[in-house]
């Protein structure tokens, strides 16, 4: 199989040659629609002024049918290069990301960003340079949704998990199929709103409008009144008041309901969406696929009848289609001579009475679909990235050669937290790696519970609920400085610490730093030591070497690792390899120094 970055640029090119073919064409099309219009005036023109007026009538008539047919071709093509594009733009996209230009990316996710998640602001999960950013290619609403989840909600069973991962391993594979799908969701004009407004409203029904007295009266008057109307027209026998009276009838009918307009006026304004999840849900229905998960999906696609979902979309979609005229001014005769509005009315709450309570589930299955769809895009780029295996006893993390996804150049390191050794306290110099190596940890379990592959050559992980306390700051708006925010985030892990069906695992990065040095040692240490008795794990990093003193007092369930540094040419160089046993480098003074303060000269005030 060809590596990532070669079948991205093949799919690219392919599609630029496509679309500069269909670009000539379309342009090709327009002059020759622009030289047919003015020849086909010219020559009506010229057998009107030489008095053959039947060749001026017939050319007149040849001229506009075939302007009309030239026009509906040249939308139909430039609806294709539309979506052409949408594919050129995907496998660019592709390689962007592939190139470390991710960044650029418009959509980063900064509306899913909440200071009071449990990990999800420490682990760069949303906004600029996140993880979301860097894999985020779900296109609807409720696809962005459904992705936010699985990277920030906790992990529930080992064997959701794993078949989460089969089906992210076969969307992997099917590279143009993907592609596809995902173009199917840009095809509109405007950004895919929230539907939860539009399966509210499927899933209420108004009975009235089935009940079979309304069903004969709304079949049979416009009958009648056209009846009388052609009979008027065509002979003397019929009085005119006959087909007025039953205007003035379906009139007075349509303006009884006036809750009938808001109803089918809604049904128009979701008219955008419900054309994407058709596509959409018709692409997914067409393909095999062997993970039981997509195939659990895809029996999901079915109303009570047994039809398919697309089908009942389509339906829809095409209800839709008809009540978009209604407010032009030729509707309001139409409406009045065939209760358009009624028969429209009871076509849409027959299809809300059969197929309305699905569409939540319909609409859930495109997100997740979408979801599945960008975690596959880390399989595919990165196939050398391994899925983790879940284990449900002996709780604890086992990584070989494991690095930061979102770090191009990520140094790798081994680590093991075992429950005869659940805490690891990380010591080193400042920039040394030790926040990193928290975030690193902490962005492959949540890699691991999405069911994604993790940047690891191995990775063994049990099921925790992560718990963070690494970026904290002031709250003005609260009043509520950054220490005070800090405890408050300590708390929420003790006390889910003494939950007693919960598996802890929690990143500390420099804990009781607002406070001084002798009450933050202390702190540190009743903190620490409350967490390991508690069967809690994690990682502590701090610079407060005392702290390695935890090691023998823990009899070694507590450990101690640390980052050196190193200086080459009057330079301060990291290896960010991690290594058994406390620091013993400091770097701050250098640091200091490099900053352009005079440590050496500093004399008294």
């Amino acid at each position: 199989m060809l590596e990532p970055e070669k079948q991205y640029e093949k799919r690219k090119a392919y599609y630029n040659r496509r679309l500069e073919n269909l670009t000539q064409t379309i342009n090709r099309l327009s002059n020759i629609r622009l030289v047919m219009f003015l020849a086909g005036s010219g020559l009506a023109v010229f057998f009107y002024w030489t008095h053959r007026t039947s060749l001026s009538i017939s050319t007149v008539a040849i001229t506009v049918i075939t302007f009309v047919a030239l026009v509906i071709w040249h939308q139909t093509l430039r609806q294709r290069q539309s979506y052409l594009r949408l594919l050129y733009e995907g496998y660019d996209q592709a390689l962007k990301r592939l190139a470390g230009e991710w960044k650029s990316f418009l959509d980063s996710g900064e509306d899913f960003k909440d200071p009071a998640h449990p990990y999800s602001g420490d682990l760069d999960l949303f906004g600029l340079g996140s993880l979301f950013q860097w894999i985020n290619t779900a296109r609807t609403f409720r696809g962005r949704e459904a992705l936010k989840e699985r990277l920030s909600e906790s992990p529930v069973e080992i064997g959701e998990i794993t078949e989460r991962q089969e089906a992210i391993k076969e969307m992997a594979r099917n590279l143009a199929w993907r592609q596809r799908f995902l173009a199917d969701a840009s095809m509109t004009k405007r950004t895919l709103s929230s539907p939860k407004g539009m399966i509210e409203w499927a899933k209420t029904f108004d009975a009235t409008y089935l009940r079979l007295e309304v069903l004969i009266l709304a079949r049979a008057l416009p009958l009648i009144t056209i009846l009388f109307l052609f009979l008027y027209f065509g002979t003397s026998r019929v009085s005119f008041w006959y087909p007025l009276t039953g205007c003035l009838i379906q009139t007075l009918i349509l303006l009884l309901g006036k809750q009938r307009g808001k109803v089918l006026n809604a049904v128009y304004a979701y008219k955008e969406s419900i054309k994407v999840y058709e596509k959409m849900l018709e692409r997914f229905e067409k393909r095999s696929f062997q993970a039981q998960h997509l195939r659990s999906l895809k029996k999901g696609l079915r109303d009570r009848e047994g039809k398919s979902a697309s089908e009942q979309i389509r339906k829809l979609a095409r209800l839709a289609d008809l009540i978009a005229n209604r407010s032009n001014a030729m509707f309001l005769v139409i409406n009045i001579l065939t209760l358009w509005d009624i028969q429209c009315m009871i076509a849409l709450e027959s299809w809300k009475e059969r197929s309305g309570r699905s569409l939540n589930r319909w609409v859930d299955t495109i997100g997740e679909l979408e979801a599945l769809a960008s975690l596959s895009i880390i399989h595919f780029d990165h196939q050398a990235w391994r899925y983790p295996e879940l284990i449900a006893e002996n709780p604890g993390i086992v990584a070989v050669k494991m690095g930061h996804p979102l770090l191009r150049e990520s140094v790798c390191n081994d680590l093991s937290i075992e429950k005869q050794s659940g805490i690891l306290l990380i010591t080193g110099s400042n920039m040394s790696g030790k926040s990193t190596l928290l975030r690193t940890v902490g962005i492959n379990l949540v890699l691991a519970y999405a069911g994604a592959p993790v940047y690891a050559q191995s990775f063994r992980c049990s099921l925790f609920q992560i718990y963070t306390c690494m970026r904290v700051s002031d709250n003005l708006g609260e009043n509520i400085s950054s220490f005070y925010a800090e405890l408050l985030r300590i708390k929420q892990i003790v006390i889910a610490s003494k939950t007693a069906d919960k598996k802890i695992f929690f990143l500390l990065d420099e804990i009781f730093k607002g406070t001084n040095s002798q009450d933050r040692h202390a702190g540190a240490k009743v903190l620490i030591r409350q967490l390991s008795k508690a069967g809690s794990m994690g990682m502590v990093s701090t610079h407060d070497l005392e702290l390695g003193e935890l090691e023998r007092e823990s009899a070694r369930k507590i450990r101690n690792y640390h980052f050196r540094e190193y200086y080459q040419d009057d330079q301060i160089r990291f290896d960010y390899r991690l290594r058994t046993g406390i620091s013993t480098t400091r770097n701050a003074m250098y640091l200091i120094k490099m900053a352009g303060i005079d440590v050496e000269g500093e004399g008294t005030l």
